[in-house]
């Protein structure tokens, strides 16, 4: 019995000593593995994110993170620290925040990690709307914009990012697609990789010619030399010499300056633009580029303003070259787009308001003759010819005043009509020498353009009705005639100032002085 009784007291004992001992929890390490590290984003996180562009991107992805994947990770702070190679400013993302959360990405918390998810798609969808759309709303900035706004899908242009091995897929299809963007775009490369500089300014009392000495040349020949113009020499001289000026002519024909050789006032203006300058040209121009239409037509004319040319686009080769006449800087050639539908030959005139208000209502106050030798006649709100001594002054802005069909008339013998606000067309013109001028911003807004006739034979693509032969028939007859496209041909009205052509830099004159104006816009 008292054995008995030991062996259960021992029991008793035994089982009071067995004690579960406090367990020590581990919080394991969090690791971004290359696989990824995969978090659900709760329904409160969610909810702070106002844009929903963003928050369809998580959608599509079952409310979880993507971007802690380290592949994919690396390549978007890659892209987001490398934004000033598309023409964009550091400053307008959170480069600095993202850097430095990076360096610490493996001590985050969950919670933090997913911030730091969204944090990316919120810089990456900033960089998807300046890239594809701009960072400024153009209208709000110029009265002579006619341009319609691009339908983008800025939630298609983000998802394309979640493709797998598509960063290039989906860079491509943010990115405007003319060939005119991409030429800028490679001239930000060319520019953004030479080296600094720091040139005096040039200035010179007098124009410099051929085997001239002066003071400013050993500097002129330093620019050219790091412009590329000019290759490198042992020693620089004062002397204009021939090698010189072959590197001058190069400069001024890339600057859509008479190649003369001639070192005059446009031309030192021209060498006096800094690296600096130039690059910020190249990214306003990469600004406007944005703007403009993301597609273009099977066939279209396209015309580039400061470089007074217009060009024929067909299956995106270009068919023909015209120069142009442009507005001057007072009454500029608005930006738009429209549709050719119509071309009259021995047009009439009828005087815009613009003309009317500064040029022909004062001229003809002077001189009431002056109606007389331009062949133009008066018309009140009726109708009725109002004859040259019954014109008055204060009802001057009530009557209507048509020029006279023939040579004389300001549109020359053809117009070619296409709708838009501003009653601006192309046209022929009177003064046809003034084609052979390096600076054609002369008129008062609507386009001259030279050869009229073989554009209007080109464009009506119908050479048995409509030969230059049988357009000069017509013409000669001296009937005023309308006559319809039978085809779709668009055209395009735009303003840039920079490209690259040939792999060589080019550059224009800004006329409307756009350039800098918006490039101060950008950057605040």
């Amino acid at each position: 019995m008292k054995s008995i009784y030991f062996f259960i007291l021992f029991i008793f004992l035994i089982s009071c000593r067995k004690e579960n001992p406090p367990q020590i929890i581990q919080i394991p390490k969090i690791e971004i593995t290359p696989k990824g590290k995969i978090l659900l984003i709760d329904s409160l996180q969610l909810s702070t994110i106002k844009d929903s562009i963003i928050l369809d991107f998580y959608k599509t992805n079952n409310n979880r993170t993507y971007w802690l994947n380290q592949n994919s990770r690396e390549k978007v702070i890659k892209l987001l620290n490398n934004v000033n190679q598309e023409g964009l400013f550091l400053q307008d993302f959170d480069i600095k925040k993202i850097n430095n959360t990076e360096k610490n990405v493996h001590q985050l918390t969950d919670e933090e990690l997913i911030n730091y998810d969204i944090l990316l798609t919120q810089n990456l969808n900033q960089f998807i709307k300046k890239v594809a759309i701009g960072s400024i709303n153009p209208k709000k900035l110029y009265k002579d914009w006619d341009l319609k706004e691009n339908n983008i899908n800025l939630k298609e242009l983000l998802l394309n990012f979640q493709r797998k091995d598509s960063l290039e897929f989906a860079l491509n299809a943010v990115r405007p697609h003319h060939i005119v963007y991409k030429r800028i775009q490679e001239a930000l490369h060319i520019i953004q990789s030479m080296p600094k500089e720091d040139f005096k300014k040039i200035e010179i009392d007098h124009k410099i010619a051929l085997n001239d000495t002066n003071a400013q040349i050993i500097t002129i020949k330093g620019k050219l030399i790091y412009w590329k113009d000019l290759k490198p020499q042992d020693t620089l001289t004062n002397l204009y010499d021939d090698t010189t000026l072959l590197a001058v002519q190069k400069f001024q024909m890339r600057h859509g300056l008479a190649p003369d050789g001639v070192i005059g006032i446009g031309t030192i203006a021209a060498l006096n633009f800094s690296k600096a300058k130039r690059e910020a040209q190249i990214i306003a121009n990469l600004e406007r580029w944005r703007w403009y239409p993301r597609n273009f037509e099977q066939e279209y004319l396209i015309i580039n303003i400061p470089d007074y040319i217009l060009h024929v686009i067909k299956n995106n080769d270009t068919t023909r070259t015209h120069k142009i006449i442009v507005g001057r800087a007072d009454r500029k050639t608005p930006i738009l787009s429209s549709k050719l539908s119509h071309l009259i030959f021995n047009p009439t005139w009828t005087v815009p308001p613009t003309i009317l208000r500064k040029d022909v209502i004062p001229a003809t106050k002077r001189d009431i003759n002056y109606l007389f030798h331009k062949n133009i006649k008066i018309y009140d709100s009726q109708g009725n010819v109002v004859s040259y001594e019954n014109w008055q002054f204060n009802k001057a802005r009530s009557y209507t005043y048509v020029q006279t069909s023939g040579k004389h008339n300001s549109l020359g013998l053809m117009k070619f009509i296409f709708p838009n606000r501003f009653l601006i067309y192309l046209h022929d013109t009177n003064s046809r020498g003034y084609f052979e001028k390096e600076i054609r911003a002369l008129s008062s807004g609507c386009i001259r353009v030279q050869n009229p006739f073989e554009l209007a034979a080109y464009l009506l693509d119908d050479p048995e009705q409509w030969s230059l032969e049988k357009i000069d028939e017509a013409i000669n007859y001296g009937k005023t005639k309308d006559l319809k496209f039978s085809k779709e041909i668009y055209i395009h009205i735009f303003y840039w100032t920079a490209w690259i052509e040939n792999g060589v830099l080019c550059f224009r004159d800004d006329l409307y002085n756009l350039d800098i104006e918006l490039y101060q816009k950008l950057k605040k």
